[in-house]
Order: C-alpha cells, then sequence, then structure tokens
C-alpha cells in the first residue's frame, strides 16, 4: 500500500472524515480529503495532522463538472492515477417528510448525477485493479420500490445507464408535474433520497459491467450513522461506520464486484424486491422526537 492513492469524496466531516483517518492509519500514502469548502478542508486536515496522520487536500465540488475534471488532471499529474475511489458526497432532502421539486433536484444533484461526473473524468485515470466504493443505503435497496415496470427495468441483467437516469427523470418529472403515486414506494419520507440511493446502487452494477481492467466497484449501506445528516442520532459511530468500507478499499477478494455490502461487510442481494432491507422511517422520527430534534 506504500503508493497507493485514495480520494474519499465529502471528507471534511463525518463517515468521508472517519474514512480518511481509517486510510491513513492502514498505511496509504496518499489519501486525498476533499471538500468544496477550502477552509473547513483545511481545518479538517489540521485535525488529523494533529493525530499525527497526513492527507493531502483538494477542492472538490461533485455537482461543478470543472470542479471535477480540474481535481482529475491533478491525479493525473501527480500520481499517474488513483487506487481507490471512495464516492460518499452526498445530500439528505432538506425536509424529511415532504417531497418538492427544487429539494428533489438539488439531492439527485449532488447524490446521482454527480457520480457520473466523477465517472467521467476519474474512471479513465483509475489504475488497473482499481477500487470504487459507491455509498448507498438501505434506502437503496431495490424493495424501497413498489412500482413493478421500474423494478424490473432496474434489476435486469443488462441494465443501461439510460435506465436509471429515465427513472430518475420519470421521479423529477412526477414530483415536478404533482403527479407522484405514493402506492409507487414502499414509504414517502425522505424520497429523493431514496430515488437517489437506489440510482446509485443500480448504477453501481452499470458501472461494474462496463469498466473491465480489473477493476472493482461496489456499493454499501454504512448503517444507521450518527451524522449531521442523521440530525446525530442513528446506532454506530462514523468510526465504525467507516471500517466496512475501508474493508473493500483494502481487504476484501478483488472478485467482489457490483455487489451491495451491508454495514457489516456481508453482501446482500440488491435486485430482490421481496427483501425488505429497509427501516420504517416511523423509528427514525421516534429517535428525532425523543432529542427534540423534529
Amino acid at each position: 500500500m506504500a503508493d497507493k492513492v485514495a480520494v474519499v469524496t465529502g471528507s471534511n466531516k463525518g463517515i468521508g472524515y472517519a474514512t480518511v483517518r481509517e486510510l491513513c492509519k492502514r498505511g496509504v500514502k496518499y489519501v486525498y480529503l476533499t471538500s468544496r469548502d477550502v477552509k473547513r478542508g483545511h481545518e479538517a486536515v489540521k485535525n488529523l495532522n494533529k493525530e499525527g496522520f497526513k492527507p493531502l487536500f483538494h477542492q472538490l465540488d461533485v455537482t461543478d463538472n470543472n470542479s471535477v475534471k480540474v481535481f482529475a488532471e491533478h491525479l493525473k499529474k501527480q500520481h499517474r492515477g488513483l487506487d481507490i475511489l471512495i464516492n460518499n458526497a452526498a445530500l439528505i432532502t432538506s425536509n424529511f417528510k415532504e417531497t418538492t421539486y427544487e429539494d428533489s433536484e438539488l439531492v439527485l444533484n449532488a447524490n446521482y448525477y454527480s457520480i457520473l461526473t466523477i465517472q467521467k473524468y476519474m474512471f479513465p485515470i483509475l489504475k488497473d485493479n482499481a477500487r470504487v466504493i459507491n455509498m448507498s443505503s438501505d434506502c437503496g435497496h431495490i424493495s424501497n420500490l413498489k412500482n413493478t415496470y421500474w423494478i424490473n427495468r432496474l434489476i435486469k441483467e443488462d441494465i443501461k445507464v439510460e435506465d436509471i437516469n429515465a427513472f430518475v427523470e420519470w421521479f423529477l418529472d412526477s414530483v415536478k408535474n404533482g403527479t407522484l403515486n405514493e402506492d409507487d414506494f414502499g414509504e414517502t419520507p425522505l424520497l429523493a433520497y431514496k430515488i437517489s440511493k437506489i440510482a446509485v446502487s443500480a448504477l453501481t452494477r452499470v458501472q461494474q459491467n462496463e469498466v473491465g481492467r480489473g477493476i472493482s466497484i461496489n456499493s454499501i449501506h454504512p448503517g444507521f450513522v450518527k451524522t449531521d445528516m442523521t440530525r446525530t442520532v442513528g446506532f454506530i459511530t462514523t468510526e465504525e461506520a467507516c471500517k466496512p468500507l475501508v474493508y473493500l478499499a483494502l481487504d476484501i477478494d478483488q472478485s467482489a464486484r457490483g455487489k451491495y455490502f451491508w454495514f457489516d461487510k456481508t453482501e446482500k442481494d440488491w435486485a430482490d424486491p421481496n427483501q425488505k432491507l429497509y427501516d420504517d422511517f416511523a423509528e427514525f422520527e421516534q429517535m428525532l422526537k425523543d432529542v427534540n430534534k423534529i
């Protein structure tokens, strides 16, 4: 691992920050902490420096085409490529129970379309046998959907990115036009976030089918983690949540490809719509109420 290069998007705090620390601790030589906000990024690096770790920093806004392009050019020039890419940056819906077009568009841009931008500029510089981890969620399991047309289209073996784009556009159009049908989903709270993570999970399979060169691409549900996104409620810490990500980045056999993993490092069948893997929102809502955060 002496010369490996790793990038963690959205890593000035939360799971991303903990993942940078763990990769440094494991001996990866070049670990990039990235942040949209330069000041916050530098502060995060300084905090890790105090612990004896020496991550590198580069500004990265995953929703900005030029920002991603500039960073990819930097990685190519400085390191001739990339060994580990952890797509962690994401947003959650600003209102957990209401679905608006403006909010949905923001979430889909940050959580799904950004992955396509990263793929465009970062995949060409991935080294042979590189590893990519896409951050998903239990919200990203196919069982969150009840619309049989979209379930069948997303789980088919020969799925293409056009299928996923059509799914996302269908959702956004239905929100914009007021034609959203609640029966199409297991639950409607956090709906745009769920759509984004279903799309990311499906995209992982597409990317794996197309990438070649021995590269492995997997998605993962990190667990119900205490972060700003969950208003600091949850069952596990960021330090615990980062461990399975690093396991996929460094330890699992390279033959694990195109899979959907759980926070306990087990593989789950993403394409089984009858296997309910998501938690009910009511439990999350009650936890928020218990600490007066809703």
